[in-house]
């Protein structure tokens, strides 16, 4: 039953003529008649949301920047759908979903610096992420692990039940470690060195309780946290290791609102795409990106299986890693992928992870252990180290300059395609040419002893941006005259186009199908893809939608075969 067929059932109230657009699992809800409380979190002015809750008897549970969440039975949602209110939303629950990986992605090379030949032209001096400030927004920092100490410049705990700051459950250390930790005294395990960027400073902002799960307005509050203290401790980055099922478009959905309104204060926004790749009997899922990672403002991140090498030639977008288009949307996502299968990191004593998977510890003991941990969790923490990089560098950087100097230097991956692997593989080399001196200059790179060309591919999609591949208007190659003042101005670069760089640029000449979907487009009977196809693997297995409602700490799995296999 459509929203309101659901909400017609009810009159309407105070002359309201239009009820409130509700969440997928708020109708589903209605449709059972269950008679259970739900939390909701009510979009808009926060008085007027607060006034209305009381117009209907609802329990008033906590106040947001642009909203506030309310506790109400079944008969009192439909009530409050008739108030004046335009958006209802469930306050779902969201869980937190390096010596190959720093190789692997050009970080090394990064931190060493190159260049500075004739007149020291194009030199690229060595930066490791100093002073930026990245917000990790996940179940909290251990502060005493060795690798960790004096990089947590802050801590806040925006966790319903506030017990505190400290890492009880190990997800947001080893997320921590990936981004800024650095090696400690002894050699605990050689398999980590330090993060992607071991200068940078960390904001631990607790959103995720003992058991990695939390409520979306404790996510939306420790956004609205950072923006309001992102110029005290320069906060340039937030990370986002977690996530929840998509339940309506990202245009409603407030989790996604408050990431653009952190992406409007200037800060970037890194999400996982979700670890909902693969069912559990091995059948291939699309459009499984859960949110935040729907929101087109988000740089959202997929996972790579390295293969244990520091070549990128063999690297693969791993079986879990959630592949898009979104649900309601149909949005492209993620927007790249990297490094996020067996990541070595700091393991947070006695937490829940350690304690209960004593298989995933690598090496050393007490406040200087550390475990390997596989998901998108710990690609987006790559990212973020990443982009605390290109800020170093280049300080003035937008976040717009940001995705567009990671995606253009990305490796495309044509097996995966778009819905896949984004844009391709980061590379950090590129990426930090191109951040400094615009987007021609990191077209091609030796990383891993190979050389590297890069896509020169990038893309903003709220939605139309397959349909515009398919019919042509939305493949725009940029000449070597149009780079340089899209660089300087990316408002040029509109919405739902596939941006290439050159106009010779490989992946102009592959067919559209192939480009969106990858090999996945020669399973289809169809040359166009859409919502709802049947479609078959080579293997005869049926293909399956992302519809599933649940994430497993949202982004890093403890599922069997994500540590285990690919």
């Amino acid at each position: 039953m459509c929203v309101v067929a659901l909400l017609m059932l009810v009159p309407a109230l105070h002359g309201q003529s239009e009820p409130a657009s509700l969440s997928q699992d708020l109708v589903d809800l209605l449709a059972t008649n269950s008679q259970k409380t739900v939390r909701v979190i009510v979009s808009g002015d926060p008085e007027q949301a607060r006034a209305a809750g009381r117009r209907v008897g609802a329990r008033e549970r906590r106040v947001l920047s642009q909203g506030v969440v309310l506790e109400l039975s079944p008969g009192q949602l439909r009530q409050l759908a008739h108030e004046g209110v335009r958006n209802l939303s469930g306050d779902l629950p969201v869980s937190a979903a390096m010596l190959v990986t720093n190789p692997t992605i050009g970080a090394d090379q990064v931190w060493a610096g190159w260049g500075g030949g004739l007149l020291g032209l194009f030199s690229y001096p060595g930066v490791n992420g100093q002073g930026v400030g990245i917000a990790v927004l996940d179940s909290g920092i251990a502060l005493t692990h060795g690798a960790l100490k004096g990089q947590v410049a802050a801590s806040v705990d925006k966790v319903s039940t506030a017990t505190g700051t400290n890492d009880e459950f190990g997800h947001g250390t080893h997320v921590a470690g990936i981004i800024a930790g650095r090696a400690s005294g002894t050699a605990a395990t050689p398999l980590f060195k330090s993060g992607v960027a071991p200068g940078a400073r960390l904001i631990n902002v607790r959103v995720l309780g003992a058991d990695g799960s939390g409520l979306t307005s404790d996510v939306i509050s420790g956004i609205d946290w950072v923006i309001d203290n992102r110029l005290f401790h320069n906060i340039r980055v937030i990370n986002m290791s977690l996530g929840h099922p998509v339940t309506e478009s990202s245009v409603t959905d407030p989790l996604c609102q408050a990431v653009m309104r952190a992406v409007n204060a200037g800060i970037v926004v890194v999400t996982s795409a979700g670890n909902s790749g693969r069912t559990q009997d091995g059948r291939t899922v699309l459009g499984g990106i859960s949110s935040p990672g729907n929101s087109p403002y988000a740089i959202t991140v997929g996972a790579l299986s390295t293969q244990g090498t520091t070549k990128r030639n063999d690297d693969k977008v791993a079986s879990y890693s959630s592949r898009g288009p979104t649900r309601f949307d149909s949005a492209v996502k993620p927007d790249v992928v990297a490094p996020g299968t067996r990541v070595v990191a700091p393991e947070a004593r006695n937490s829940w992870i350690a304690s209960n998977y004593p298989t995933f510890h690598s090496g050393g003991s007490g406040d200087n252990a550390y475990m390997a941990l596989s998901g998108t969790s710990m690609s987006a923490a790559v990212v973020s180290g990443g982009v605390a990089l290109l800020l170093q560098a280049k300080p003035n950087l937008t976040p717009a300059k940001v995705k567009l100097a990671l995606q253009t230097t990305a490796t495309y991956m044509p097996d995966a395609g778009l819905i896949g692997a984004g844009a391709g593989s980061v590379n950090l080399r590129a990426a930090r040419q191109s951040a400094v001196d615009g987007l021609l200059t990191g077209l091609v790179t030796t990383i891993g002893g190979l050389l590297t060309p890069s896509s020169g591919a990038a893309f903003w999609d709220g939605g139309s941006l397959i349909g515009r591949v398919y019919d042509g208007p939305g493949l725009r190659l940029l000449s070597l005259l149009e780079a340089p003042l899209v660089w300087l101005n990316t408002s040029l670069l509109h919405w739902g186009d596939l941006n290439l760089l050159g106009l010779q640029n490989p992946i102009a000449s592959i067919r559209p199908n192939y480009v969106v979907w990858g090999d996945v487009a020669g399973w289809a009977n169809s040359h166009y893809i859409v919502w709802g196809d049947t479609i078959t693997d080579p293997g005869g297995q049926y293909i399956v939608w992302g519809d599933s409602g649940y994430i497993v700490w949202g982004d890093s799995t403890i599922a069997p075969e994500a540590f285990g296999g690919d």
